[in-house]
């Protein structure tokens, strides 16, 4: 194998295919018709010796030599790609027709999604903005291929080239019909144990986001046998806790935010848990102008307190 002797072309071709494990769709990023990205692979095969992706009904698998390289190749035409574009293509918000894909929960989506594009159209209204969930184990993976720019959620990547900043600290709440009552006790602000042991619950369980340590408590309460719904998704929530005797287990920021919409009444929770909110990137962008402008208008919009890893 003689590097010397690879068209260098042919690496962007790979990137392309790694990242869409399809020989149309890499082609249609890349502009190529089918046959080119088909003999480019060819290439690559005969360059590396190795089929690099199998056909199978799912789509291009990579083979182990394809998984150690191409990673690699992203990245460093990632940063190849930031340092002859990024300062010449976002010099000014205002113009930039920049498209940033981000990557939030369904609840993520209602919370921040509304505040970050009415600001991005004032502040760079050319500009184009996609929420590509993605399941938060998958997160490292998904910015790695360049497949999202950053992502906002409860998320704790460890891998090295990931970089992350805590936005703020949430906790959870209770949130009930305004005629719900606790079937003993004094009805406060708080629910006691003995109140929410009590009552019938309802927790959402998404799966783009990790919300496990409601049901934590909940097992550490030794009150998981008290939950009677479980939803996939936090909109629902609210109506059900409206329309019935169930008490519904959200975020604070979340609950807050419902009641310019619904008349609900709050009530804090026995040993809550709390939880961080992180704001994560790949190390290859970090100093890429239209993703630091990016960053920085989140962290301005949400961020309660700065830590960043």
């Amino acid at each position: 194998m003689n590097f010397r002797q690879l068209d260098l072309n042919l690496l962007r071709v790979l990137a392309a295919l790694y990242r869409h494990r399809s020989v149309t769709e890499a082609g249609k990023a890349l502009s190529l018709s089918q046959p080119a990205t088909s003999n480019a692979l060819a290439r690559l095969r005969q360059f590396f010796d190795d089929e690099l992706f199998l056909r199978t009904p799912g789509g291009l698998l990579p083979t182990r030599l394809c998984e150690r390289v191409a990673p690699a190749v992203t990245g460093q035409l990632q940063v190849l790609e930031s340092t002859m574009t990024g300062h010449e293509d976002f010099d000014d918000p205002q113009r930039s027709e920049m498209h940033w894909r981000l990557s939030l929960s369904d609840l993520g989506e209602m919370m921040f999604l509304p505040p970050l594009a009415a600001a991005l159209r004032a502040q760079a209204p050319h500009a184009r903005l996609s929420n590509i969930s993605v399941a938060a184990a998958d997160v490292a993976a998904g910015l790695d291929a360049r497949e999202i720019d950053c992502a906002v959620g409860i998320l704790q990547p460890r891998q090295r080239d990931i970089r992350t900043q805590v936005l703020f600290r949430e906790h959870y709440v209770a949130i009930t019909s305004p005629h719900w009552l606790p079937a003993s006790g004094r009805a406060g602000r708080r629910l006691t144990a003995a109140q929410l042991a009590e009552a019938s619950l309802v927790v959402a369980s998404p799966t783009a986001t990790f919300h496990s340590s409601v049901e934590q408590m909940l097992v550490r309460q030794k009150l998981d046998h008290r939950i009677v719904l479980r939803a996939r998704h936090f909109g629902a929530l609210p109506e059900l806790a409206l329309t019935s005797d169930l008490v519904a287990i959200v975020p604070d920021m979340y609950a807050r935010n419902l009641r310019r919409q619904f008349d609900f009444r709050l009530w804090e929770l026995p040993q809550a848990p709390f939880y961080e909110v992180r704001l994560v990137w790949h190390a290859s962008t970090t100093n890429d102008p239209a993703q630091r402008w990016m960053r920085a208008l989140i962290h301005q919009l949400f961020a309660r307190t700065t830590q960043a890893t």
